[in-house]
């Protein structure tokens, strides 16, 4: 396994998606469980499966197709990343950074990113959009950080802040698009911890105390490997199932996937808009 990711390893995986390509990327897009089938609406698509890309993390999870899917969608150069991976797979946190530093090695300068993430707020439903203000980085508190190991400076500084992880600029674009489509669109802080279980309810009484909105394992990482590298984050987490605060309900990997397929629409529609205002 590789423990950290070196400068040449990350170019060799950018060169082989160069290599099949004729355009440069000006967004990247990773699709959570359930949600890629947002990547079918890329025009004139270019497809690479993870298997061909060299050092990339390939998806063991349901839901997640394992393929990039480079096209042009609303006037915008695009990566998309139809699956992803994550530390629960056994993969280590910097090679779950090796597609975000892959579409910073091609020249994208923002990064659009979504999530099938658990309700932690009780005012929100299954099926509902949540535009991600800020994150709890509970993997990173605990030592597990895509950054951990010898800083590559080609990228950015040793010490990145993270004190606006998400562009607030396109929070507001995101906000009026949901206005002009009507989507009502939650707003919230998103937990990133390392799973592969779910939550227990005490684990959920903990996050609700200390402000968490939605809890999910994965986004966390990816969004900290993209603002080292100074690109602009947008966030979304598709609410799959309400908090089970008082252990009445069991919640399932097939229950996410249901939700995707009534968020699909609404985070299109979304992503669609802002894409039409960078």
């Amino acid at each position: 396994m590789i423990d950290f990711l070196t400068y040449e390893q990350i170019k060799e995986a950018a060169d082989a998606v160069r290599s099949r390509i004729t355009k440069t990327p000006d967004v990247g897009i990773i699709l959570g469980s359930g949600l890629g089938e947002l990547a079918e609406a890329v025009n004139d698509a270019v497809f690479v499966p993870y298997q061909e890309i060299p050092n990339w993390p390939v998806s063991t999870v349901e839901g997640h197709q394992g393929r990039l899917v480079i096209g042009e969608l609303e006037g915008q150069q695009v990566l998309v990343m139809q699956g992803r991976t994550h530390y629960y797979e056994g993969y280590s946190m910097s090679l779950i950074g090796l597609p975000v530093r892959v579409m910073q090695s091609l020249g994208a300068g923002s990064l659009i990113v979504t999530n099938a993430a658990g309700g932690v707020n009780p005012t929100f439903n299954p099926g509902d959009p949540m535009l991600i203000t800020d994150h709890l980085n509970l993997m990173g508190m605990a030592g597990n950080s895509p950054l951990r190991g010898p800083n590559l400076d080609q990228f950015g500084p040793r010490f990145p802040d993270m004190s606006q992880a998400y562009d607030l600029e396109y929070c507001d674009i995101a906000r009026q698009v949901a206005a002009e489509h009507n989507i009502i669109l939650n707003e919230g802080v998103y937990a990133g911890l390392a799973g592969p279980s779910f939550e227990t309810t005490a684990d959920l009484k903990f996050l609700l105390a200390i402000g968490v909105d939605a809890v999910g394992m994965s986004t966390v990482p990816e969004t900290t490997v993209a603002r080292h590298g100074n690109m602009r984050v947008l966030g979304f987490s598709g609410i799959s199932n309400k908090a089970n605060l008082d252990g009445s309900t069991i919640t399932t990997h097939e229950e996410v996937l249901e939700a995707g397929q009534v968020l699909v629409p609404k985070l299109e529609k979304l992503i669609r808009g802002v894409l039409c205002r960078l």
